[in-house]
């Protein structure tokens, strides 16, 4: 098959208290009601039965006779939520629509997979975000852009690829909750910009009832130029009317032939993208004009906020990069069309290892707002290191905006529930590619399965969603268990240690954004700074210098602009600190560049310590592949220490006080 089947794979045989009976499927649901969705149900019942207990089961009639599972529609349930029960020895799955009957069926399996016993079981659960996103950075030409873990199996020398491993993709995002997928680069050229006309209807369309058969809207990146692009027009003003009725029109041709579609995710006016700026027009005259022209087909708009001027000079100390999307959309607010939704990154740079959230969460107060963070780790180890980031995902999602006097986390922004919006979610920079394994390193996978159950359930906790996809993916052995949850869970803390300290990130290759390189970005037209000099180091972003943190609702904005009461791990993204400043903890700003890069390299040095007791307890094939990336980040670690170290030790000429070598 070239590729494996990750948490669904049902080849290990399991003994589930409350399954031995089950000998038959019930289907309760009026035949006006039965979709694909509930046909694709069936049969990952039927498949997961087969392997994991040896038995078929039959689909019968609606008769309550013999040991069953039985899936019905109840109305009055919310939309794509479940409620799995057991009864007398029965199994229900009821929900009030076909997505709900599928999440119901994996939630079964995941309950039956990780030993669970299904006497007395009952569970209702509703997904929090209502859109949960995977954005894909793939090429037509079949390559991906910040991909680490081979070539596109969507696309392939410009034609689309429509295979088992699509179905079995559709499958694994499904099974977490994923309802929303885009399969092309944001940045869209050359024959990308193609995919909307009659060139790819077919493979279009046809790709995207593979993912409504697994409740998946599919997405596709939009060239805003495409008038432009495909010789059409000769302007893509939005507010011009030739601009606006050409776009209508190719919308009318499109979802008539693809009534799956979804809509579409924009990348404008950034890193050289055409958009609404070319016109003296705003983001919203942008947005809304593709809005108007989606909207008698149900199709959204997905606009992202990542706008930044790329030519800023390193001599000017005002201008930031950090509030350049703060400042392009804040005045906005309230202007955009209602299936218009701003997609915003995490942090106000570009997914570093620690930043603090976006200002635009809790700032924007009457727009659709979208949480986009990244699982193909391009600033935390591009899947060569193991960096799982569940636990950064949910700092971010716990962070108070007080953008209301109750329920102003980020959490409750996205999930609609501080104002009422239905047009929001999270959407995650996917991690996979045709490697065997899906994500170059075989533990990476824990962010792609992480990302769609926190999507899901945020109340879930970092460890328990660890936990739960070890057990899927390599059993219920104590010793596997134990041993991955401890390198997984210290991973994104390791990693920050040997890297970027303090809230300074960028300290990598300019090239690919790997390995440490601390002036890399120093004198770069990126505005991606660390202001390092022999007298200390960080961005001056208070109220005496950029002002950035002056963006956020109160108390965050006076916190931050205090270097005395601003937290530790964020300081030198807002502050420039002497390297002698005693932090909360005690140590100097140099004593803890010194001493966490050191424990970074140790914490690397555990984790392949106990890696290596795992030999004979994991098959051999995913052994070996990890067991090769744990020795290159153990080594990588090294170089990250001894770099950093050295930089700053030959900056400052500050001795580490424990006397260790640094070269």
């Amino acid at each position: 098959m070239g590729f494996e089947q990750a948490w669904l794979d049902y080849a290990r045989k399991l003994s589930c208290e409350g399954a031995d009976e089950i000998d038959s499927i019930r289907i309760k649901i009026p035949d006006d009601r039965q979709d694909t969705l509930i046909k694709n149900s069936v049969a990952e019942l039927q498949s997961a039965f087969a392997g994991l207990f040896g038995r078929e089961l039959t689909v019968c009639s609606n008769t309550e006779d013999g040991c069953s599972i039985c899936l019905a529609i109840r109305e009055g349930m919310q939309a794509e939520a479940y409620h799995v029960f057991e009864e007398g020895g029965k199994l229900t799955i009821e929900a009030s629509d076909s997505s709900g009957i599928l999440y119901g069926v994996f939630e079964l399996i995941r309950q039956m997979q990780t030993g669970s016993s299904l006497r007395g079981l009952n569970l209702t659960k509703a997904p929090a975000m209502p859109m949960r996103m995977l954005d894909h950075w793939d090429n037509m030409d079949g390559s991906i852009e910040r991909g680490y873990s081979g070539d596109s199996f969507f696309f392939k020398e410009n034609q689309i690829l429509i295979d088992d491993r699509t179905v079995t993709y559709a499958r694994l995002a499904a099974s977490v909750g994923i309802n929303a997928v885009v399969i092309n680069n944001v940045n869209v050229k050359d024959a990308a910009t193609w995919l909307i006309t009659e060139r790819y209807t077919d493979k279009v369309k046809e790709l995207s009832e593979v993912f409504a058969g697994y409740g998946i809207k599919m997405y596709l990146s939009l060239n805003y130029a495409a008038p432009i692009e495909l010789g059409e027009l000769e302007s893509a003003d939005p507010l011009s009317e030739e601009a606006r009725g050409w776009w209508k029109r190719r919308m009318e041709n499109l979802f008539r032939e693809v009534p799956n579609l979804g809509g579409f995710l924009i990348k404008a006016d950034s890193e050289g993208r055409p958009g609404p700026f070319t016109y003296g027009r705003t983001h919203a005259d942008g947005a809304n004009m593709l809005a108007e022209a989606v909207a008698p087909y149900g199709g959204k708009i997905i606009w992202r906020c990542f706008v930044y001027n790329c030519q800023q000079d390193w001599r000017d100390e005002k201008t930031d990069r950090a509030r350049s999307g703060y400042d392009n959309f804040i005045d906005l607010d309230g202007k955009f069309l209602d299936n218009v939704i701003l997609q915003i990154k995490n942090g106000p740079m570009d997914f570093q290892v620690r930043e603090p959230v976006h200002p635009l969460f809790g700032g924007l107060t009457k727009t659709n707002q979208m949480l986009e963070v990244q699982i193909a780790q391009e600033y935390t180890g591009q899947q060569r290191h193991v960096c799982y980031l569940i636990p950064m995902f949910r700092e971010i999602l716990a962070f108070r905006t007080y953008a209301a006097k109750e329920k102003d986390t980020v959490e409750d922004i996205v999930s609609g529930k501080t104002f009422g919006q239905r047009n929001c979610g999270m959407a995650a920079v996917a991690n996979t590619g045709n490697d065997a394994n899906w994500t170059g390193h075989d533990l990476a996978a824990a962010n792609w399965y992480g990302f769609g159950r926190l999507a899901f359930e945020p109340q879930l906790s970092a460890e328990e969603i660890a936990r739960e996809w070890i057990r899927l993916t390599y059993g219920s052995e104590k010793e596997v268990e134990e041993t991955l949850l401890y390198i997984l869970m210290s991973s994104w803390q390791a990693y920050e240690k040997y890297t970027s300290p303090l809230g300074i990130g960028w300290m990598v290759s300019p090239n690919d954004h790997y390995g440490p390189s601390v002036d890399g970005y120093e004198y770069s037209r990126w505005g991606t700074y660390h202001r390092a000099d022999h007298e200390g180091i960080g961005v001056d972003r208070s109220s005496e210098g950029t002002g950035y943190a002056l963006l956020y609702m109160e108390p965050n904005a006076s916190i931050y602009n205090d270097k005395e009461q601003c937290p530790d791990e964020l300081l030198l993204f807002f502050h420039h600190m002497p390297y002698l400043w005693k932090l909360k903890s005690g140590k100097t700003v140099i004593q803890h560049i010194y001493d966490t890069h050191f424990e970074g390299v140790e914490m690397a040095d555990e984790m392949v310590e106990r890696f290596e007791k795992l030999r004979d307890k994991l098959p051999e094939k995913p052994y070996l592949r990890m067991l090769e990336r744990f020795r290159h980040q153990q080594e990588h670690a090294r170089e990250w220490r001894d770099q950093i170290n050295t930089y700053f030790y030959r900056k400052s000429g500050i001795p580490d006080e424990k006397g260790r070598k640094i070269y």
